[in-house]
């Protein structure tokens, strides 16, 4: 951030008084600019024994598989905004969400929350934002091609609880090592 966005004038970077972190402050009209982490809702929409991916027809990871997920509107509550981003990346309508993970992804100021659900009537098409969209049974999931390792990692566990019949929520830390590996952190 170079300016302020209420009067124009430049910012500098200082921790407040009262405060103990950096924050971006106009010294022309006093504006403190706190920056915040995104959130991102997305959704394992479930049919059966299969699971909906969508195939990115934007960047980052063009062409590269997902579940559906985006940021959060304002206005907008997480269950509302996931069945949102499966509507827009899927064209399929999701019921009876629940709440299956929660993912820090410090690295890039991003909140997941990952919901289960079920695919209405198992129709689905692309929206577009997908280059195309597919129902994978576990033994069909491209783990190679998957776009993001929080993806990743809520499918490994998905797939891992489905074969017991028992979903926990589960509360993770997503971190980028030195070498741009990520590890997984999780606390339950």
């Amino acid at each position: 951030m170079k300016f302020c966005s209420q009067c124009g004038a430049p910012v500098i970077l200082r921790v407040p008084s009262g405060d103990n972190r950096p924050r971006h402050i106009c010294d022309t009209c006093d504006t403190i600019h706190y920056q915040n982490p995104k959130i991102v809702a997305g959704c394992v929409p479930e049919w059966g024994d299969r699971i909906l991916l969508c195939r990115r027809a934007i960047e980052p990871r063009y062409g590269l598989w997902t579940l559906p997920a985006g940021f959060m509107e304002n206005g907008e509550s997480a269950v509302a905004a996931a069945a949102r981003e499966t509507w827009e990346e899927a064209n399929a309508v999701i019921e009876n969400l629940t709440l299956y993970g929660l993912y820090s992804l410090t690295h890039v100021n991003q909140v997941y929350l990952m919901f289960r659900g079920q695919i209405k009537d198992g129709a689905a098409s692309p929206g577009e934002e997908s280059l195309e969209v597919g129902l994978f049974a576990e033994e069909e999931i491209p783990w190679e091609q998957l776009a993001f390792t929080v993806v990743h990692e809520t499918l490994r566990q998905y797939f891992t609880e489905r074969r017991t019949g028992v979903f926990h929520s589960h509360v993770g830390d997503i971190i980028r090592e030195a070498d741009n590996r990520f590890r997984v952190h999780r606390y339950y």
